[in-house]
C-alpha cells in the first residue's frame, strides 16, 4: 500500500491558485500569480526533496500537470531530473493528449482510479497543486500526509485547498520549521475523525 503525500504552497487565508508565477493559471482572472516567489528560501527545497523522498510517482490534476509538462522537460538540476522520470498518474478526461511521460491516465471513475493505485506496490504518489484533485482526496480520505508551505501573504481570493465538502477530521503535526523567509513548513498526517468537546464548566 503506498502513501499519498499532498505537497501545497498555500497563503494564509487558504488560497493555492499560481504560486509560481503571472502565468501559472488566470482563471477567473486571477491577477495575484507569483506570490510565493519574493519568499523562496533553500530551506523550502529541503522540506520538498524531504517529503519526495528517494524515489516517488506524481499523482496530479489535468492543470497542474499540463503546468508542469510545460516548465519541467526544459529544465535542468535534480528535481527536473526527478519529476521528469516519476511515473504521472492524471485526472484527465483528454488521457490522449498526455504527452510527457512516463504518463497514465486515472480513468473515468478518478477515486476508483486512485484507491487502485494507491494499493499497488510501488513509490509513494506525491500531489502537487491540483485544486480540483486536492478536495477529493481529502473528501474520501485518501491522503495519508500533507506538506503546508504557509505564504506570510493574504490573497483574498482564488482557488482554496480547503473545501466545504471535506470531511471533518483530525490532523496531527509531524514537524514544523520555519524558513528564513518566513515560510512555516507543517506537515500534517491524518489521524481519524474529528473531537469534539466544550469549555463550559459542567454545573454541579
Amino acid at each position: 500500500m503506498r502513501k499519498i503525500r499532498i505537497i501545497e504552497h498555500i497563503s494564509l487565508d487558504g488560497v493555492i491558485q499560481a504560486p509560481g508565477g503571472p502565468d501559472e493559471d488566470r482563471d477567473g482572472d486571477y491577477s495575484h500569480g507569483g506570490w510565493a516567489v519574493p519568499h523562496s528560501d533553500p530551506a523550502i527545497g529541503e522540506a520538498i526533496d524531504a517529503a519526495h523522498g528517494e524515489s516517488f510517482d506524481l499523482l496530479l490534476g489535468r492543470q497542474t500537470y499540463d503546468i508542469f509538462a510545460g516548465y519541467w522537460p526544459n529544465q535542468s538540476g535534480p528535481m527536473a531530473d526527478s519529476l521528469n522520470a516519476a511515473k504521472k498518474f492524471v485526472a484527465t478526461h483528454r488521457p490522449d493528449s498526455l504527452g510527457w511521460g512516463p504518463v497514465d491516465d486515472l480513468g473515468s471513475d478518478i477515486v476508483t482510479g486512485i484507491r487502485r493505485i494507491k494499493s499497488q506496490d510501488g513509490p509513494d504518489l506525491i500531489v502537487w497543486g491540483s485544486s480540483t484533485l486536492t478536495p477529493v482526496l481529502l473528501e474520501e480520505g485518501l491522503a495519508d500526509e500533507i506538506l503546508l508551505l504557509v505564504f506570510p501573504v493574504l490573497l483574498g481570493k482564488g482557488k482554496r485547498f480547503f473545501s466545504d465538502s471535506a470531511n471533518p477530521c483530525e490532523l496531527a503535526l509531524v514537524s514544523t520549521e520555519v524558513a528564513s523567509s518566513g515560510v512555516l513548513m507543517n506537515t500534517y498526517r491524518t489521524v481519524g475523525s474529528l473531537r469534539t468537546g466544550t469549555f463550559s464548566e459542567a454545573k454541579e
